[in-house]
């Protein structure tokens, strides 16, 4: 066992600090562990690495992929329709994300009569901020984070629901997320270190040895 602690000594440093913290909080009397987890699943981070990834959002009621065509949001859109490209934002913690058109670099949002529609980025983002959700069908739903229970939906015919109008358990807020044609990531090489009995590191995949002719 040397050999694996003398090999990872940071790792097992930040696992033992992460424990102790664990115990201090759970230790303190009275304590909301659940509201804990939520504020700092909220919490926006400046420090984490950003990620946006590129998508298209099938609507398991339309049929057809969410178009964020300006101020105007429906989900018509058929595979590889550019304008039912979106970048999904992520950056907390959580699963808080924002959902921007790639042409139209507007933002879908959702205003107080819980009307989806299209914005600018500009300082009051606070509407176009939702929370993503893997439901246990394997769909993904999107929830207002600022207006609570109020989800993304759409109707058969690709028109965008109200969000009073809609709940968890409806195919309405169903979506499935999908990649634009030709974006699809491909198997990637990911290498590794072994560390054989004589403590020294041999590196994998790296293919067949070269010989000599």
């Amino acid at each position: 066992h040397n050999y694996i602690l003398s090999f990872c000594p940071v790792r097992c440093v930040q696992i033992l600090l992460l424990l102790c913290g664990l115990l201090q909080v759970l230790a303190v009397d009275n304590v909301d562990f659940g509201a804990h987890v939520e504020n700092q699943t909220g919490a926006r981070d400046s420090l984490s690495r950003k990620h946006h990834r590129v998508y298209q959002l099938y609507s398991r009621t339309s049929g057809k992929h969410v178009q964020v065509l300006g101020r105007k949001i429906l989900a018509r859109g058929e595979d590889g329709d550019k304008f039912a490209q979106v970048v999904v934002e992520a950056d907390t913690f959580g699963s808080q994300v924002r959902i921007r058109g790639k042409e139209t670099n507007f933002y879908l949002c959702m205003n107080r009569k819980g009307k989806l529609v299209g914005r600018k980025a500009s300082g009051r983002m606070d509407e176009c901020v939702f929370v993503e959700m893997v439901l246990e069908n394997n769909y993904t739903a999107w929830m207002s984070a600022h207006y609570s229970g109020w989800y993304m939906g759409f109707t058969k015919k690709g028109r965008p629901r109200r969000g009073p109008q809609t709940r968890a358990n409806q195919r309405d807020v169903h979506f499935m997320k999908r990649f634009p044609p030709g974006e699809q990531p491909g198997p990637q090489n990911c290498g590794f270190t072994t560390i054989g009995k004589r403590g020294r590191r041999t590196r994998g995949n790296r293919g067949p040895p070269h010989t000599q002719p």
